[in-house]
């Protein structure tokens, strides 16, 4: 199934170029009277998380100040000091004793993830790239507009908790012929995770199978098994890189999730030179590089001890609404089947609701008129170009514990209402 979206009408040399899963459903929750904002609506479709003060977290910044000199354009890569901030972040929170260390030449800095990511595929060449499935909505157009690789779907289902074993893996990098994998970890949007040796395994593989793995941790401090005596805990393949030259690891993260200041738009990607190198050439004529004023007042929040207390505070506030969501979707028969260990995300099975809510898209518009928000699942079926014909994920949708307690309340009682409308 083509997911729907607008075309441009009679426009020569433009495509029709859809939107992503919480544009979409944004949009189209503007026509029933959303605004952000606006008194009595939940937006349970949200990627972005909570931006408020919170139980135990450093004081938010309000104020940024503007520079003369930061009013000029910044470097393509970015500002040399944030790059270092960047690789001091990752070297004492992951590779303490470790004889390779990432320095400024590791780091490029860009306008948000998804540029961060766009900048990647730009710089890929003429190879099979894999994906996996379910995952982030936007991979979609972002597997799809770039032509010189080929985007190869690995499925991961229910039955396996929407997870792939290291020897899966290396079976399916060599049996494809995988020369480059993205990878959300934690994921988006079932919150599972890959850590510890199994971790180490997938970086391993990269090195031997010669294989670029491109990990998207904008959720790794969203993490909700570790212990809370022994302080936040923190997932991130630079733990497992053995040269940081050598090894084909890349990771992109930023301010957006883990820090909670989406609207920055700083995202920075850690690597080898060489990858820096070719995306900070892909900067040059894709963006021009990341927002300048941004850049120099995101300094502070890169201190390991600030991260720490942010991502405690994080865990346990997150920790709680999780609980939250996942007891009352349990009361109203919305299934969960595999429990989300990270991000802020349930990936919710509908299919024991009474019909048509057993439907993703049926429920989302239903849950409309109640001044709800969810994303359909039919949107995490990445299918680049759509080059298969049938919708995976018809009976699922996305649901976001990302906004404010009372937001997430507010939404969940909605839920109430819509399927006691149909029992």
């Amino acid at each position: 199934m083509e997911i729907p979206h607008n075309a441009p009408q009679n426009i020569p040399g433009f495509r029709s170029v859809p939107r992503t899963g919480v544009i979409y459903v944004t949009h189209e929750a503007t026509q029933h009277g959303f605004v952000y904002g606006a008194e009595g609506w939940a937006n349970l479709g949200q990627g972005s998380p909570e931006t408020g003060p919170m139980p135990g977290s450093p004081a938010r910044i309000s104020e940024v100040t503007v520079t003369p000199a930061s009013q000029q354009y910044g470097p393509v890569a970015g500002n040399k000091d944030i790059r270092q901030a960047v690789a001091d972040f990752y070297n004492t929170t992951y590779r303490r004793g470790k004889a390779s260390q990432y320095t400024a030449d590791n780091v490029s800095i860009a306008s948000g993830g998804r540029l961060a990511l766009t900048r990647l595929a730009s710089a890929l060449g003429n190879i099979n790239m894999g994906h996996f499935i379910p995952d982030y909505t936007a991979y979609e157009e972002l597997l799809s507009v770039f032509k010189a690789f080929t985007p190869i779907p690995i499925l991961l289902d229910a039955a396996t908790g929407y997870k792939i074993s290291p020897a899966d893996l290396q079976e399916e990098i060599l049996g494809r012929g995988l020369s480059a994998l993205l990878v959300s970890n934690p994921s988006n949007p079932t919150g599972q995770l890959i850590e510890g040796a199994e971790l180490a395994a997938w970086c391993k593989i990269a090195r031997e199978c010669q294989c670029s793995m491109i990990f998207d941790e904008f959720y790794s401090h969203y993490i909700y098994n570790g212990e809370p005596a022994a302080g936040p805990k923190m997932i991130s393949a630079a733990e497992h890189v053995e040269d940081v030259e050598r090894d084909p690891v890349v990771i992109v993260d930023g301010l957006t999730k883990n820090w909670r200041y989406p609207g920055w738009r700083i995202s920075w990607t850690v690597g080898p030179k060489a990858v820096i190198e070719a995306i900070a050439s892909a900067g040059s004529f894709l963006d021009g590089g990341a927002n300048h004023p941004f850049q120099n007042a995101a300094l502070p929040l890169l201190d390991p001890a600030n991260a720490a207390a942010e991502t405690l505070a994080i865990q346990q506030h997150f920790g709680r609404k999780r609980a939250l969501v996942l007891e009352r979707l349990k009361a109203l028969n919305i299934g969960v089947e595999a429990l989300p260990v990270g991000a802020f995300y349930v990936w919710a099975n509908l299919a024991r609701l009474p019909a048509p809510l057993d439907d993703g898209m049926n429920f989302f518009r239903e849950c409309l008129k109640e001044k709800v928000i969810v994303v359909p699942g039919v949107f995490f079926d990445v299918n680049p170009g759509n080059r298969r014909s049938q919708a995976r994920y018809k009976n699922y949708c996305r649901i976001s514990f990302g906004p404010e307690l009372e937001k997430l309340e507010l939404g969940l009682d909605a839920f109430a209402r819509v399927i006691g409308k149909f029992k």
